[in-house]
């Protein structure tokens, strides 16, 4: 029967964070700050839902959905104190293509597939797997991420005519340079002039945050320009979308609470209900796997950096559980994918937060602002929104830690940042990280080839054991034998001294082996025994004597055998090499063998 305490030790627990918090304390001065962080971030939150939303392909109140209720289930259930969860910038690359192709319907499906596999990974204890993506796979996929979010905004930027939207960079490109002739002068104004305040904003030092105050000033003068002219072409956010209410089509942003739908019964691409079917389940579930993983990075990688600024540890697995937990809940109210986003975690650690309530103080701004601010937000232009997302995708490029790898970093790193790179614009971030896992695995392998070594040691040496016969020669082996680097160690004992008649290997240096080292290394006893030569092999660290156990070592009869130590090595081999000329003597038996108990 399996014990209460097993399952506990078996699924990361839930609200971890929240917990160690009220754990440790929890005062009212405590409150206080994280009222003021969660409102400081929620003032942040909202014109940048909405902005990410539009730019995933999705009408505006998506993004603020995915802020409400990803936020505010994330901040209760997870394993981060600080981590601030909604919409990401990240994201719109992944799910702006899927938008175009399965329509909004289709994008709620893949983000609930998407909880589904955050929550499997959790559960599997996957959490610590993330950290083992190098530094140049995610700088370059990083910085190619921004690149295309920048070119999705030229369109709105610019005031372009448009029409097919293409999700390709060089076709995306190629369709702005043909309808540069329909800039229009109002949008592009008003877009640069958001995109200068944006810019010298922190040198201002006025309490609002930027993007506040950059929303601000775009929606003011979108409704100065369309009040004294009303043929003045300035789209806007009550232009471009629409809600239906009681019937009735209504312009901008409804101010309503989200409807509990299932995702599969919402619009497709041609606008009728999507049916849900296996053939639909197969064509997203590439997608939903790029959206939980690329969500499982970003929130893993917010929350180390949110631990860096506060001292404090989060848990990785009950993070990945309390995201897919998220992702699973916000498409049932009409949310798109949610992760951890860095920008506004920062911005809520320096406003003083103290725990997961100034994320959920946060997601209750976000829907008060649903309610009430609506027709307001509706204002909003889209060339603003579009400027807003520039300088998204400008803090979001990387730029620094580029030019630092291009800079300094071996050959092999900068070859993993530009792949990762051209990958992420040329094609999508999923085969961008793929490939790059498998080249840094590649170069990872090849880096400990040259670690990983067998050296002859020479008579008069200290590590030679005393009185080691004069035809024996003793090797020491020394870094992991893994399938990597183990054919390249053997090299030298490939080209052993034909008038030897006894090779002492000794171990001790080797922390691991696997299957491929194993076999190398048995391919080279083999030579080494039809040439007539003994081979002992002493000294290995207990991983790697539970192989040689496994692999039958401490049992085989013929003309190998292992020692615990060198010294009971070259005491046999000098019997055996006295009594006759070919060995043919067994290894010691594990009762005999000092050292040998459990492993």
């Amino acid at each position: 029967m399996i014990s209460t305490d097993r399952i506990k030790r078996a699924f990361p627990p839930l609200a971890s964070a929240l917990r160690e918090t009220l754990r440790e304390g929890y005062r009212r001065s405590d409150l206080r700050h994280d009222i003021l962080a969660g409102l400081a971030v929620g003032i942040i939150a909202v014109p940048l839902s909405l902005a990410l939303a539009i730019a995933s392909g999705v009408p505006p109140q998506h993004g603020l959905y995915t802020a409400f209720v990803a936020g505010a289930l994330i901040a209760l259930t997870g394993g981060s104190r600080f981590n601030v969860s909604g919409p990401t910038a990240a994201f719109v690359v992944i799910l702006f293509p899927i938008a175009q192709q399965h329509g909004l319907g289709g994008l709620l499906v893949a983000t609930f597939m998407a909880g589904l596999m955050l929550v499997a990974m959790g559960w599997g204890r996957m959490g610590q797997l993330i950290q083992y993506i190098p530094y140049p796979v995610t700088t370059g996929f990083t910085a190619g991420i921004a690149v295309v979010i920048a070119s999705l905004q030229l369109k709105d930027l610019l005031g372009l005519d448009m029409v097919s939207g293409s999700d390709h960079f060089i076709v995306r490109m190629r369709e702005v340079l043909s309808a540069v002739g329909s800039v229009s002068v109002p949008e592009i104004s008003l877009g640069l002039a958001t995109l200068a305040l944006l810019i010298v904003w922190p040198r201002l030092r006025l309490p609002l945050p930027a993007y506040l105050g950059a929303a601000f000033f775009a929606g003011v003068g979108a409704w100065l320009l369309k009040t004294h002219w009303p043929d003045l072409h300035l789209i806007t956010i009550a232009d471009r979308f629409q809600y239906t209410l009681n019937g009735e089509t209504r312009a901008g942003i409804p101010p309503l609470l989200p409807e509990l739908h299932w995702p599969w019964r919402l619009p497709g691409k041609d606008g009728a209900p999507l049916e849900l079917s296996f053939g639909l389940i197969r064509s997203l579930l590439g997608p939903a796997f790029a959206i939980a993983i690329l969500g499982a990075i970003e929130s893993l990688l917010c929350a180390v950096v949110a631990d860096g600024m506060t001292g404090k540890k989060h848990d990785p697995d009950a993070e990945l559980v309390a995201q897919g937990l998220g992702n699973l809940a916000a498409p049932l109210f009409g949310g798109i994918p949610a992760t951890g986003a860095l920008a506004r975690t920062a911005a809520s650690v320096r406003a003083g937060a103290r725990s997961p309530l100034a994320s959920l103080t946060h997601a209750l701004f976000v829907l008060a602002a649903i309610l009430t601010l609506a027709s307001l937000l509706s204002w909003l232009p889209m060339c603003g929104l579009a400027a807003l997302l520039l300088m998204v995708a400008w803090n979001m490029s990387e730029r620094k830690s580029v030019l630092r790898i291009l800079r300094v970093a071996p050959r092999g790193d900068v070859t993993l940042l530009l792949s990762c790179f051209a990958l992420t614009v040329l094609t999508d971030m999923v085969l961008a990280i793929g490939v790059g896992v498998v080249l840094g695995s590649f170069f990872f392998m090849h880096r400990m080839s040259k670690v990983s070594r067998v050296n002859l040691v020479g008579e008069g040496h200290p590590a030679v054991p005393p009185g080691l016969p004069g035809d024996a020669r003793f090797y020491e082996i020394a870094g992991p034998l893994f399938f990597g680097a183990a054919e390249r160690a053997m090299t030298v004992l490939r080209n052993h001294d034909r008038s030897m008649r006894a090779v002492l290997l000794d171990l001790s240096a080797v922390p691991t082996v696997d299957i491929s080292g194993l076999i190398a290394l048995e391919e080279v006893i083999d030579d080494l025994n039809e040439a007539g030569i003994f081979v002992a092999l002493c000294g290995a660290q207990r991983p790697v004597l539970r192989v040689l156990r496994e692999a039958g070592y401490l049992k085989e009869h013929g003309q190998r055998g292992y020692y615990p130590s060198s010294e009971a090595a070259v005491k046999h081999l000098t019997e055996i090499l006295r009594e006759n000329g070919t060995p043919t003597t067994r290894s010691e038996d594990k009762d005999q063998q000092p050292g040998l108990g459990k492993n």
